[in-house]
């Protein structure tokens, strides 16, 4: 599962997906998107305006997947700086959750808009809009830059979250050997490869757009 981004006019970035990848990426986002949890949508009745500025969580999540995507602001070192993080998480967590479900429905509805392209065109020669599917069951996925920059976010997620659920730390990450190593009767083994596939499709999207 090796996609690589190409760049595309106007800043976007395009790849080319299986069938298969096309069903995991979606099924990934799905899931973290459940696990981020629905959206507050203001009571009937309730002026939405008000609703925005209502106070998140000042406890961090009990599930560490979702502790590790909504970090304490400041460590817990002292009782000052647990304050000081309880306050911050009060004001930012509803925003910050919001924009990662954004992020994550984004890449749902990417893939779902894919549409038929001729055979033989490459994931650069795509301007903008939609992908092509291709005989075999392959499609180019095409993202604006904007939803390029909502796909790095998601990847960005997903891997955290994964790599949670993998008990890989934030020291672990530069050396990734280990779970190469893995051998193929490892019940981890499948959470691996899509850790690992995740990472190299966002290498590879962000060296595409510092270009």
């Amino acid at each position: 599962m090796a996609g690589h981004f190409e760049a595309t006019p106007g800043g976007g970035a395009a790849v080319a997906l299986d069938e298969v990848e096309i069903a995991i990426l979606r099924s990934l986002a799905v899931q973290l998107l459940e696990l981020i949890g629905p959206g507050d949508e203001p009571a009937e009745g309730e002026d939405p305006l008000a609703a925005l500025f209502t106070e998140g969580p000042s406890e961090p999540p009990a599930d560490p997947a979702l502790a590790r995507l909504f970090p304490e602001a400041y460590g817990d070192e002292d009782d000052e700086l647990r304050a000081a993080s309880s306050e911050f998480r009060r004001f930012t967590e509803n925003d910050l959750r919001t924009r990662k479900r954004e992020d994550a429905l984004v890449v749902v509805r990417t893939l779902d808009a894919l549409t038929p392209q001729s055979e033989g065109t490459s994931p650069g020669d795509s301007g903008k809009g939609g992908g092509g599917r291709q005989e075999g069951g392959a499609a180019v996925l095409t993202l604006t830059a904007d939803e390029c920059r909502n796909w790095l976010g998601s990847l960005n997620d997903l891997r955290l979250t994964i790599g949670t659920r993998l008990e890989v730390s934030d020291e672990d990450e530069g050396d990734e050997g280990s779970l190469y190593r893995l051998p193929d009767s490892d019940p981890r083994k499948p959470m691996v490869m899509a850790y690992l596939w995740l990472g190299a499709l966002q290498e590879t999207l962000v060296e595409t757009l510092m270009r």
